[in-house]
């Protein structure tokens, strides 16, 4: 060994004596909600409304319990996977993967929508159908390695897979965008994980964090990250969800064991911030709101973007507190609450397009690849 080399053995004992080495490191930490109550800490345009969130907390309580609200909800979606096995897992990581930027600026009749078993599907479930179509058809399009094979997984074909089946129908949002999270992430999975989503799950062992971090670190598609007020901040939304999704699907067992699922946060997009807002407990100053009400773009990574998305986090764990203040037996974390809330959004919306119900209070709208 040259002068120059370190000397490893020296360098562990040096790590061992104070308390770095890895295994003294403590449980992983996503950093998600602690990046929210920053950004709630110093929030000029964002607010939360205490006295909204307690009676929030006891109506959302009241419903969860009527509905018996649980992991197993996530299932009786028509289109989510009902296997347990490791097809699933590819499928759920392809899902989450993609699960950002629906939004239109279209009327629901025009905008992007995917005909799949005789019915409609617009937002997010557009992309669950397209996903289960593409498999119907014999297109492997949750294999990582179908990915990385411009020949088999042509830009063409991928359109193809992402087109809405209708002549005159919308592009999907952010067609490229897409194309590049497939290529990468299956270039990362094959570089370092043997091709494989399961082996990146195992490598985690057990940590839902952890695998949150494991995917910002090493996916740059999923670092969904931002700079407010000098300090660097985490929303990690897609990396999230992908862990709640796993967790919902196997209802905590097998792939979705997590040892700490209660590190995750709620997911940060436009649909919970809406639902928050409905509910009074979000509230946004003048020029926000009145942007908000005109359908105007908000770019992403914007102070006003950045406390919508830390503010809804933030939001979600007091309900979340109050929740079990209410009721300290209650089965409930952040993961339920925003699936609940997602839910009660997509209710309100399907009930005032069919006349039964007052018209939202619009989204704000951000075009992403975050969400």
């Amino acid at each position: 060994m040259s002068d120059d080399e370190p000397d490893l053995e020296l360098l562990e004992l040096l790590r061992a004596r104070l308390g770095l080495n890895p295994d003294n490191e403590g449980p992983p930490d996503t950093k998600v909600l602690q990046s929210a109550e920053f950004i709630y800490d110093n929030s000029t345009d964002v607010a939360i409304d205490m006295r909204s969130t307690k009676a929030a907390a006891a109506l959302i309580l009241a419903e969860m319990t009527k509905r018996a609200y649980s992991t197993a909800t996530w299932s009786q979606q028509p289109l989510h996977p009902h296997a347990k096995d490791e097809a699933t897992v590819d499928f759920i990581f392809t899902m989450d993967l993609l699960n950002f930027s629906f939004w239109s600026e279209k009327d629901e009749s025009e905008r992007f929508a995917v005909v799949y078993q005789g019915k409609r599907w617009t937002g997010y479930f557009s992309l669950v159908a397209l996903l289960q179509r593409a498999l119907h058809q014999g297109i492997p399009i949750t294999s990582p390695a179908f990915w990385i094979d411009e020949e088999k997984c042509s830009d063409d074909v991928l359109r193809t897979v992402f087109s809405s089946g209708a002549e005159d129908g919308e592009e999907i949002p952010l067609f490229e965008q897409r194309v590049r999270c497939l290529r990468e992430a299956g270039q990362v999975l094959e570089d370092e994980f043997d091709g494989s989503v399961a082996t990146l799950i195992e490598d985690a062992k057990g940590s839902a964090a952890g695998l949150v971090n494991r995917l910002a670190d090493r996916f740059a598609c999923f670092r969904d990250e931002g700079v407010f007020e000098k300090k660097s901040v985490r929303f990690l939304k897609r990396a999230q969800i992908f862990v709640a999704d796993l967790w919902a699907c196997f209802e905590g067992e097998s792939y979705g064991e997590f040892n700490d699922i209660e590190t995750i946060t709620m997911f940060a997009d436009y649909r919970i911030p809406q639902i928050l807002s409905s509910l009074s407990i979000l509230s946004y100053c003048p020029p926000l709101q009145s942007k908000i009400l005109r359908r105007e773009p908000i770019e992403s990574g914007h102070p006003w973007e950045l406390q919508i998305r830390g503010c809804s986090i933030w939001a979600v764990e007091l309900l979340r507190r109050e929740i079990v203040k209410l009721d300290p037996k209650a089965k409930v974390n952040a993961i339920l609450i925003d699936f609940f809330l997602y839910d009660l959004a997509k209710e309100r919306e399907k009930a005032a397009l069919e006349g039964e119900g007052e018209e939202p209070i619009p989204h704000h709208r951000t075009r992403s690849i975050w969400y």
